[in-house]
């Protein structure tokens, strides 16, 4: 009778160890498998609704922000009726945006043709100012009336502009009129009587 060795097993035994391992293996991989389907369901869970929202807005995305315009008047050459330096604050929110608006669509449509042209004479009457939501600053600009009419407008360290020519014009058609009602003041006023800054074609001065 041949003696059985440590290693020699009955088949049946073999088996059985064999089936419960797998069946162990099993139970393991269903179990991590529903480990990583949670942690990836957690993953791709939203944000909390008291998530902190984004930075305010700034420049153009803010118009229906703004709530006061402070505006400086300053000359090169001085006048000798409509004076020199002015200083106006505009707390009239529907005026504020009107005028916040027509700088927008002006610098948002720029002048982009190469013509020579037949500017007024330049007295370097120009505008700055601030646009505000209370005491958060949402653009600044300089508008410059005299010559061939200008503005630039900057928010968030950009600054961008246009002359009020052309299609920049075409695109903030109530620009004059709603400037002067910011001031406080008549159109002819602010820009002189009607005709007095018509540009032509030519060589630019005048």
């Amino acid at each position: 009778m041949e003696r059985m060795t440590f290693w020699a097993r009955p088949i049946g035994m073999m088996k059985q160890h064999r089936i419960r391992a797998l069946g162990a293996a099993g139970l393991l991989c269903a179990a991590l498998a529903g480990c990583g389907t949670a942690a990836a369901t957690a993953a791709a869970a939203p944000a909390a609704p008291g998530a902190p929202p984004g930075p305010p807005e700034v420049g153009c995305a803010s118009v229906d922000q703004a709530t006061t315009v402070t505006v400086r008047r300053t000359l090169l050459v001085v006048e000798p009726i409509n004076g020199g330096q002015r200083t106006v604050t505009q707390r009239n929110a529907t005026l504020v945006r009107a005028l916040f608006r027509d700088f927008c669509a002006a610098v948002n449509h720029p002048y982009a043709e190469h013509a020579l042209l037949s500017c007024p004479i330049n007295f370097g009457t120009f505008y700055t100012g601030t646009f505000r939501d209370g005491q958060r600053v949402l653009a600044t600009f300089t508008y410059g009336i005299s010559g061939c009419p200008r503005i630039s407008v900057t928010a968030a360290g950009k600054t961008r502009g246009t002359l009020l020519l052309g299609r920049a014009a075409a695109a903030a058609p109530h620009l004059k009129a709603d400037f002067a009602a910011v001031l406080g003041q008549t159109q002819a006023q602010v820009y002189g009587p009607p005709g007095s800054q018509s540009i032509g074609p030519g060589k630019q001065g005048a």
